[in-house]
């Protein structure tokens, strides 16, 4: 049996407008939601019993928050008559400002859901404006305060920067504002721009500049700086939290390979040394289902090596680091015996740090966390 709790995530597929910089599968049209809550549900019957119960849910998207709160009720209760649940389980809705209202927010809270994540991205309306978000900073600014008089007392707020002229000075305004309203986590994601993405057409078009390599590295520094002087612990490279007991519980689970099940397109799924995922397409998905069959575009079966290498690229993005013990036990490989001069090199230009038969990454590491997953 697996020691470790696996986690479900549900991908809804689903936004009003699309982000030109968002990568993520989703579509526009949202006359499909009814078939594919359908479909969603008929997923989850086919999975009843393949996996152990879950403490960590969370749904996803696209924009979780366009459903209505009937909507969102019913995929919990079909949750719940599937799958077994702990009770003390974490359940987390993505959501865009613009769609929260006390409301809405209180019956979410009534179905179960008590993890909020915003999508608020900045508290500065020009750079709203460049990421083209459908909400303005007043939606973001009521939809924190709404969330707390709602009752929830997990709330997470997602920003972005490194956004095109934006300075340090207008991002750390935007860390103020957010600090000022004590979220239980944030995260700061640097804005990457994918080719096939608009913006990410127009910024190799030469339409706009976005920052060098020296800047980006400021802005990460500086971030890590300033929450962690805010009383926020900065656990993995791109999320804090105000003390150990709010950090992402289903987060961590891809970090550490522990289960999970995803479902909906799109959606990957990881259990033992398997790993497979949905038709990144709500028609192959709707296909497959109405067929009979799970919506599974691909299986990979991973070898140690793969799981050894993954771990160790995972686990330098995190502050909690590698335990070399458990390491040499799973994997059966000794990281000190074999790649000893490289990790003294790295501890002596203060990347990383080995203590108690632990390798963790410092703050200077985690800003270069890519590229110490590669030793």
């Amino acid at each position: 049996m697996d020691l470790k709790i696996p986690g479900l995530y549900i991908h809804i597929p689903f936004c009003l407008s699309k982000c030109p910089y968002c990568d993520f599968y989703s579509s526009t049209s949202i006359s499909a939601v009814p078939d594919f809550l359908d479909a969603l549900c008929k997923e989850m019957e086919m999975y009843c019993n393949r996996f152990n119960p879950f403490d960590t849910v969370y749904i996803g998207g696209g924009t979780p928050s366009l459903l209505s709160p009937q909507q969102l009720e019913n995929i919990l209760i079909r949750v719940r008559e599937n799958f077994n649940l702990l009770s003390n389980t974490e359940i987390t809705i993505e959501t865009n400002p613009a769609d929260l209202n006390r409301s809405f927010l209180e019956s979410m809270r009534e179905n179960g859901i008590n993890r909020l994540n915003i999508g608020v991205q900045s508290f500065d309306e020009k750079v709203l404006d460049f990421l083209e978000r459908r909400h303005s900073v007043k939606q973001a600014i009521s939809s924190v305060e709404d969330s707390r008089k709602a009752g929830f007392h997990n709330i997470g707020l997602d920003l972005i920067y490194g956004v095109s002229g934006q300075d340090i000075e207008s991002w750390l305004d935007t860390l103020k504002q957010a600090v000022a309203f004590s979220p239980e986590h944030i995260s700061c994601y640097q804005l990457t721009l994918e080719a096939k993405t608009p913006l990410g057409i127009r910024y190799q078009a030469g339409e706009f500049p976005i920052p060098g390599e020296e800047l980006q590295h400021e802005f990460f520094i500086k971030t890590s700086q300033f929450l962690e002087g805010a009383g926020y612990l900065h656990y993995e490279v791109s999320n804090f939290a105000r003390g150990k007991e709010h950090t992402s519980r289903h987060n961590q689970k891809y970090w550490d390979h522990s289960p999970y099940l995803g479902l909906g397109p799109a959606a990957h799924s990881f259990q033992c040394n398997q790993r497979w995922w949905n038709h990144r397409s709500l028609d192959q998905y709707l296909a497959a289902i109405d067929a009979g069959n799970l919506p599974v575009e691909q299986t990979e079966t991973l070898t140690v090596e793969q799981l050894r290498l993954e771990a160790l690229y995972l686990g330098l993005r995190t502050r909690k680091g590698i335990s070399l013990q458990d390491f040499q036990k799973e994997y059966h490989y000794d990281l000190l015996a074999e790649k000893e001069n490289i990790l003294s090199k790295l501890e002596e230009e203060g990347f990383v740090s080995i203590q108690d038969g632990t390798l963790t990454p410092t703050q200077t590491g985690l800003a270069v966390a890519d590229s110490l997953g590669l030793i």
